[in-house]
């Protein structure tokens, strides 16, 4: 592995993975874990400790840090204030790096955000999924919507000026106007970025064992492109650019990085299951977290698996991730005839020597890449 990990001058991303939640909502297909609070001391040690073991391959200036999960707000804010001061020790950063943390609206205060604020976090990203409570419900999620405004200006007060807020499209019972007041009201809050994203039905979770049951009726895709759709009109109203399939922000404010990942920059991931790239290789780590603890504690870097991307692969996927954003790709990355049918059908555009996907082709991304390739 280190052979094919050498040094790179690259600007990076550095991902942090806490599998810790209060509960684990029914479509969650993360790694993610409730009932395992007592591992979480152990765990905090672990990521250190695996930040000292990887440090040494990593000579390029971090770009953005994303502490995900999971919820990383079911630490104390203290500890994950420990957390970055050994990674900024670890590491390099930019002086203006970006610094995320995911939230739930129940696991934060405006004490709380303050004390993360301090610590150096600065861009938080809150799930909120819904507004409707029983979309909520549906989602098994345990906070209300009252609790998700309170979050939100929690976050204001505690001095967040950058704040994305996590929705969920198509879950049971959901209507195109319940939606619609959804995202309304995300925009009447006024946050600096959206990120909508369409539900989908994983098999081993708890929801996709009721669809399968059918206890459940899975998300139907024609009333989900409604709901898309509805969403492009009325953030596109509102000011929102929007520059990758999920995502929406202000001018200026997308997010540093994940825009890492869709342009192809390498990534380093830190914590249980989490994955890794540069030059080409993917690698990631072991997914249990006592596994996890095990490897690490014993000095080993946790490294579960890895894979070498062909170029036939890397072209692939580097035409997948182009697309997915709204500047798109050159011209010569894709079929002719194929890309004329396309910007005919109006799912594409062509602006001057590249092609982007149009918001309608966007919703069809994945299917449209492999018809673009010929």
């Amino acid at each position: 592995m280190n052979a094919e990990r050498g040094q790179t001058a690259e600007r990076a991303g550095l991902y942090v993975h806490i599998p810790f939640c209060l509960t684990r909502c029914g479509y969650c297909d993360f790694n993610t874990y409730a009932g395992l609070d007592h591992l979480s001391g152990r765990y905090v040690e672990a990521l250190m400790a695996e930040a000292g073991l990887a440090a040494a391959e990593w000579s390029a200036p971090f770009t953005s840090l994303f502490l995900g999960g999971g919820t990383p707000t079911t630490l104390p804010a203290a500890t994950i204030h420990r957390l970055l001061e050994c990674f900024r020790r670890a590491f390099e950063f930019e002086v203006d790096a970006e610094v995320t943390s995911e939230a739930n609206p129940d696991t934060v205060d405006q004490a709380y955000l303050a004390e993360l604020r301090e610590a150096g976090v600065n861009r938080l990203s809150i799930g909120l999924q819904s507004f409707d409570p029983s979309v909520l419900k549906a989602f098994e999620r345990i906070h209300s919507a009252e609790s998700a405004r309170s979050a939100f200006g929690a976050a204001r007060l505690a001095g967040f000026e950058s704040v994305n807020l996590d929705l969920i499209y198509g879950a049971d019972g959901e209507t195109l106007d319940s939606w619609r007041r959804t995202v309304s009201e995300a925009i009447a809050l006024e946050p600096e970025h959206l990120s909508c994203y369409a539900l989908t039905i994983e098999p081993a979770t708890s929801l996709g064992r009721k669809v399968a049951a059918g206890l459940v009726p899975a998300p139907d895709p024609d009333v989900q492109a409604e709901m898309y759709a509805s969403a492009c009109s009325l953030l596109a109203d509102a000011g929102f650019e929007h520059y990758e399939i999920s995502n929406w922000a202000k001018p200026g404010r997308r997010s540093v990085h994940n825009l890492g990942y869709w342009e192809g920059n390498p990534y380093l991931g830190l914590g249980a299951g989490a994955h890794s790239h540069r030059d080409g290789v993917r690698w990631w780590n072991v997914r249990p977290p006592q596994q996890y603890l095990e490897e690490v504690e014993a000095g080993r870097l946790p490294v579960g698996g890895s894979e070498s991307l062909g170029e036939r692969e890397r072209s692939m996927e580097r035409l997948l991730l182009g697309l997915r954003v709204s500047d798109g790709v050159p011209m010569d990355w894709v079929d002719d005839e194929r890309a004329a049918l396309f910007i005919a059908d109006g799912l594409a555009e062509r602006r001057g020597d590249r092609i982007a996907l149009t918001d309608r082709g966007m919703f069809v991304a994945n299917d449209l890449v492999l018809e673009l390739t010929g």
